[in-house]
């Protein structure tokens, strides 16, 4: 079986963890897969799957083109040397031509739903390949059943043919911190000992971000020692954020943070009042996952896949500047409610695991290969 990682970007995002999480608990499972990725990433997987097959590209694939160029061509005829029986493209796109089963992740489904969310030139692509993938691939997997209706709902695509595989937790990385790692993470964002509220994920307008901003700065206006906000991720691709910053009274502490190494995540997010992600819509949800695995008390909204995640141990808002406001200010006047949703947060979080997903995937594999045969007789 061989995994295509050429898709994972060099700042590991929802996409990255997942690959990355599954080549590892696959390698630790007794199923080493062969790792085709980037030159850059051949040392990372090496040491994530010291028992696979680790092949990095001898071509440049860092741009779209030419990695789709490389997806294409030379992809196939790696599959047909290796002998390889079935190809894990985990990101939409997949090989046309490869002479195995196919099996291909469909991350979610608002390309089509919201695609006002999305770059127009990166809704059409990932509309295009998701199509392609339902039609050509052997087997699709999905991580939600939310995403599976969503999907069936607007291709037409029975969804009981998509595989639904929630994804799992990285403990190791996301976990409740000990206090040094809560410090290193205050140092890492020049906080202090200023208490905050705490978003991870790419500024985009699908997280909604700068509706959270004007809620934030209109739950904890009054307050006399208002806690700050922190945004970590990376830059999205339109100036809203932008201009409800420009809207935040001097008084109250917005910190762009940027990206931030991944060892200073758990203290980042267990080491908040709360986490707020207030998304229009997941596939799956990955920073509320991560953020309930680190014991923080988490608020989000109903869209799509996330109650599907978070279950009864989060708390939920809807998605407008005063729905957040209000429901950040219930949340931060009651440490009490904090502390409960942080505990059963943390106890849900432990019913997700990579370890779990990867039998899936295997077992999906399996289906593909034996689906793949049929039909080549």
């Amino acid at each position: 079986m061989l995994i295509d990682a050429t898709a994972v970007p060099a700042d590991r995002g929802g996409v990255g963890r997942y690959v990355d999480s599954l080549v590892a608990a696959l390698d630790q499972d007794g199923a080493p897969p062969t790792v085709v990725c980037q030159p850059r990433d051949a040392q990372l997987y090496g040491r994530l799957a010291p028992r696979s097959r680790v092949l990095p590209t001898a071509q440049s694939t860092a741009t779209r083109t030419a990695r789709l160029t490389w997806e294409q061509t030379t992809l196939p005829m790696l599959v047909r040397r290796l002998g390889v029986d079935v190809v894990h493209s985990p990101h939409y796109t997949m090989p046309l031509a490869s002479p195995a089963a196919s099996v291909v992740t469909l991350h979610d489904g608002t390309f089509f739903t919201d695609a006002v969310l999305h770059a127009g030139v990166k809704a059409r692509f990932f509309r295009a390949w998701t199509v392609t993938a339902l039609r050509r691939a052997t087997l699709c997997v999905v991580p939600s059943a939310a995403t599976a209706r969503e999907l069936g709902r607007v291709t037409r695509t029975d969804p009981a043919r998509l595989e639904v595989i929630h994804h799992g937790v990285d403990t190791e990385r996301f976990h409740p911190p000990a206090p040094e790692e809560v410090r290193a993470a205050r140092a890492a964002v020049g906080l202090g000992d200023t208490p905050y509220v705490a978003f991870l994920g790419a500024l985009e307008p699908r997280k909604n971000v700068p509706a959270l901003i004007r809620g934030f700065a209109k739950a904890v206006a009054g307050r006399p020692d208002p806690p700050a906000l922190v945004l970590a991720g990376q830059p999205g691709w339109d100036t809203q954020v932008e201009r409800a910053l420009d809207a935040v009274p001097h008084r109250l502490r917005v910190i762009r943070a940027g990206y931030l190494p991944f060892d200073t995540l758990a203290g980042f997010l267990g080491g908040a009042e709360l986490v707020a992600y207030p998304s229009l819509g997941e596939g799956f949800g990955l920073p509320v996952l991560e953020a309930m695995a680190c014991g923080a008390c988490v608020l989000t909204t109903r869209r799509l896949s996330l109650p599907e995640v978070g279950g009864d141990a989060v708390a939920y808002c809807g998605v407008g500047a005063g729905d957040v406001a209000a429901a950040l200010a219930e949340l931060l006047a009651d440490p009490s409610r904090r502390a409960v949703l942080a505990s059963a947060a943390q106890r849900r979080a432990k019913e997700f695991s990579w370890a779990t997903s990867a039998e899936r995937h295997r077992e999906a594999y399996a289906k593909a290969w034996a689906a793949h045969r049929r039909r080549a007789r």
